[in-house]
Order: structure tokens, then sequence, then C-alpha cells
């Protein structure tokens, strides 16, 4: 099983998605965080097996849209963003600038 680790950015774009469905309705956010930390969770055990787009993995949350970008250092998974798959791809490709 792998370490796990969610870089500072990584961890304000989940804060901001978790203001941003505060907003529609209450106890939104906090769902939207206990998904979004499920599927983190999962890359312990599942961590190299997706995809890469913009230098980093990119795994698709199961049930918001958002998209999780990491890479796998040794036997650590770095969270690096956690972005929303609504907006423009040339944003996305600036955010993923590191």
């Amino acid at each position: 099983m792998k370490e796990l680790r969610i870089v500072s950015s990584g961890i304000d774009d989940l804060e901001n998605g978790r203001e941003f469905y505060n907003a529609s309705a209450e106890g939104i956010g906090e769902y939207f965080l206990d998904s979004l930390f499920s599927d983190i969770e999962s890359l312990r055990l599942y961590g190299g097996i997706h995809s890469k787009q913009f230098g980093f993995h990119r795994m698709l949350s199961r049930k918001f849209p958002f998209a999780i970008y990491y890479l796998v250092k040794g036997n650590e998974v770095v969270v690096y963003r956690v972005l929303d798959c609504r907006e423009n791809p040339s944003k996305r490709k600036k955010q993923l600038k590191i």
C-alpha cells in the first residue's frame, strides 16, 4: 500500500470545491469532500494505473465533475491538484504547471 500526500494546492482546490457546493445547498460541500477524499484514498491501492494528461496521472471523481491530478514517486502518491472538469482545458494546463 502506498503512502499518500496532498500538497497545498490540492488542499486549496478541495476547499474551493467545498465552498462552491455549500453555496448551492447546505451540506453538499461536506458530501463533496467526503466523496473526493474517498476517491483520493483509493490511490493508495490504484495509484499509477490512470492515464497521463499534462504530465500527471489523472483520475476522474466518481460522483463530481472533478479530476485528481497526481504523480507516483517511489512508494508515495502525491496529489497536486483537484480541478473542475467543466473549466476550459487550457486553463487546466496552466494550473498544472509546477
